[in-house]
């Protein structure tokens, strides 16, 4: 059975993918493979840099996160560039690490944030979204990120809104209380669910 994880930003959704391989559940993380796909000398940085030039470059030739995300963030139609760049490459990446692990377990998680964003949903038996509601999400990002709010509003508002993933999910872990609590919801789904 595949699975995907999704949420919203600042929503809890990288705590409820450890919780599930704490559980025995392997987890694909998109963020990973995303970093390892533009890792100083791959495919996707020359591919990026081509595109962008050297300026989201650091000194030492790595990627420079901070100055492509101030591009994108602000800018639908950049974010459509990079995203049209790296997807497929991590696409690639996670189906080939997720087919491995099918071979040796009955569930896989790929752990995606823009699952939703970029139309996978019908790639997964189930879809499993980490909700709160959009003014805690936005308050978490705040205080995760020391940013303000107008910042991360627009973080926010750069993914699909936290109510139209929630129901389109299959099942719904709400992360309004403690870890704890998530725990909980994560064992149910996989004792009903799994």
């Amino acid at each position: 059975m595949l699975i995907g994880l999704t949420g919203g930003i600042a929503t809890g959704k990288s705590t409820a993918a450890k919780l599930f391989e704490q559980h025995g559940i392997p987890v694909v993380d998109a963020d990973v493979v995303s970093r390892q796909m533009v890792e100083k000398g791959s495919e996707g940085l020359r591919k990026i840099v081509n595109h962008f030039g050297k300026t989201i470059l650091n000194e030492d030739g790595t990627l420079n996160r901070k100055k492509l995300g101030e591009l994108i963030f602000n800018d639908s139609s950049l974010r459509q560039q990079l995203n049209h760049i790296l997807h497929p490459l991590i696409r690639e990446e996670m189906n080939r690490q997720t087919t491995h692990l099918l071979k040796t377990n009955q569930h896989v998680i790929q752990d995606i944030p823009l699952l939703f964003e970029n139309k996978l949903e019908q790639h997964f038996d189930l879809v499993i979204v980490v909700y709160i509601d959009q003014q805690e999400q936005i308050k978490r990002l705040q205080q995760r990120d020391d940013i303000s709010y107008e910042a991360a509003l627009s973080k926010v508002k750069s993914q699909a809104p936290i109510e139209d993933k929630k129901a389109l999910a299959g099942i719904v872990l709400k992360n309004h209380g403690t870890i704890d609590a998530l725990e909980e919801q994560v064992k149910e789904t996989i004792q009903n669910h799994f």
